[in-house]
């Protein structure tokens, strides 16, 4: 089984990348999560590149959604809002909105930022966001606030509670995508 994790920051060593290294290091045995690292290559959503000749990044996110069981998103606040690279790529993921690959899929939403809220206002947005484009999205959602100071050197978040809550959310993740499955096999 694989989950996709897209992160909302761009930065190489972002809290939401630590985010994502958390959480597939929590997954059940047997399900990976690939993390889709091309936010930066995808040009501005335009209806007029979309089709069967989109960008080559596009279709490379668009197969990345399509080719695992469930996405995973780990986003920072800008704004009290979703950074645009992100929002950027949902509104290209959720094109022919009929037909997209996110359309019926389980999905979650965790986030991360220096603040004390844990880019609360960010995962409501991207909950939001990924329930109008069809997705199955968790309710659930996991801030991690004060981020700078989250992490301990084995990469597991430092406090305790968090660490359990994270482990429960990507398990509860999981487990949305074998009823999907068992469906689809009957």
């Amino acid at each position: 089984m694989r989950v996709l994790g897209l992160s909302g920051s761009l930065r190489r060593d972002s809290h939401n990348r630590a985010l994502l290294r958390a959480a597939a290091a929590a997954l059940p045995y047997g399900v990976e999560l690939v993390e889709w690292d091309r936010l930066a290559e995808l040009p501005a959503y335009d209806e007029d590149l979309d089709g069967a000749a989109a960008p080559e990044p596009v279709r490379a996110l668009r197969a990345a959604i399509a080719g695992a069981d469930a996405v995973l998103v780990a986003t920072p606040e800008y704004n009290g809002s979703l950074p645009g690279g992100l929002k950027n790529a949902l509104d290209w993921a959720s094109r022919p909105y009929a037909t997209n690959p996110l359309r019926g899929k389980p999905a979650a939403v965790v986030g991360a930022s220096t603040g004390v809220f844990g880019a609360v206002w960010a995962q409501a947005e991207a909950r939001k966001v990924l329930g109008t484009i069809g997705a199955r999205v968790l309710e659930r959602e996991l801030p991690v606030g004060q981020a700078d100071a989250a992490w301990s050197a084995d990469g597991t978040l430092r406090d305790p509670g968090l660490q359990a809550a994270l482990e429960e959310l990507v398990a509860e993740l999981v487990a949305q995508v074998e009823p999907a499955t068992v469906a689809e096999a009957a």
